[in-house]
């Protein structure tokens, strides 16, 4: 492991999210789905819950076809940097890392309860320094994907 002291700086650029490639029989899929929910929501006269699928689709569907922003990441010895945002060490109690494909991510997880865990990507070709970086000031766990981590991948969203 790299000596790490106070003034050691680490940035990277990477996106935001993985971007998953959909091929038509995902829209078709999703666009059947709508159709039996809205067919049900009406058929039961669940005028507001109609509207909701509606609006739910229309939002799925802006946010996959927006592609992932490239963000600026920089981390010394206060925290992670995601461009000016700052995410402290102490706010988090480990991290993890995690591959998805060929992509590899830091997972901070929060000290608080009900805090999300934040998830950074980095390029494999800065991942022993940057995971030194978090390793010199927060304990390593597994990360283990959750329910909802599970289906969203599984649909690839």
């Amino acid at each position: 492991m790299a000596k790490i002291d106070k003034n050691t700086v680490v940035n990277w650029e990477a996106s935001e999210y993985i971007q998953h490639d959909k091929n038509a029989g995902w829209y078709i899929g999703m666009a059947i789905v709508v159709l039996a929910l809205v067919a049900v929501s009406v058929f039961l006269r669940w005028f507001t819950f109609t509207a909701l699928i509606v609006v739910a689709s229309v939002s799925l569907l802006i946010y996959v076809m927006r592609p992932p922003r490239k963000l600026k990441y920089r981390i010394n010895s206060e925290g992670l940097f995601e461009g000016e945002k700052l995410y402290r060490f102490e706010d988090y109690k480990s991290f993890g890392i995690l591959q998805d494909d060929a992509n590899f991510a830091i997972v901070l997880k929060p000290r608080k309860r009900f805090s999300p865990a934040v998830t950074v990507y980095f390029p494999e070709n800065q991942g022993e320094e940057i995971v030194d970086m978090f390793g010199a000031r927060l304990p390593m766990e597994e990360v283990k994907l959750d329910l909802i981590d599970k289906i969203v991948r599984k649909l690839r969203i």
